[in-house]
């Protein structure tokens, strides 16, 4: 799986069914995305103390200005049809 973890926050939330709702979601809220990237740098020193590596990319990942716009990409990516090779 890819390392980018907007992709995979986006596997994981169309694996367990919600690829639509979250879209929706992010979508609504891109106005909100500057605020978004603040509490991530805010929150992120604790987040990557206690939840590891894991935690500690996506933490890192919303403190990018485009977070949710990657996430949005990264969910209408796994949503399409992977084309079968011909």
């Amino acid at each position: 799986m890819s390392n980018d973890p907007a992709r995979r926050i986006a596997g994981e939330l169309e694996r367990r069914g919600l690829g639509a709702p979250a879209r929706l979601l992010a979508d609504a809220h891109r106005p909100l995305a500057p605020l978004i990237s603040d509490l991530g740098v805010a929150l992120g020193p604790l987040a990557r103390a206690f939840g590891g590596s894991p935690i500690g990319s996506v933490s890192r990942w919303l403190e990018e200005p485009d977070a949710l716009d990657r996430l949005v990409v990264a969910l209408d990516e796994e949503r399409e049809p992977h084309a079968e090779p011909g």
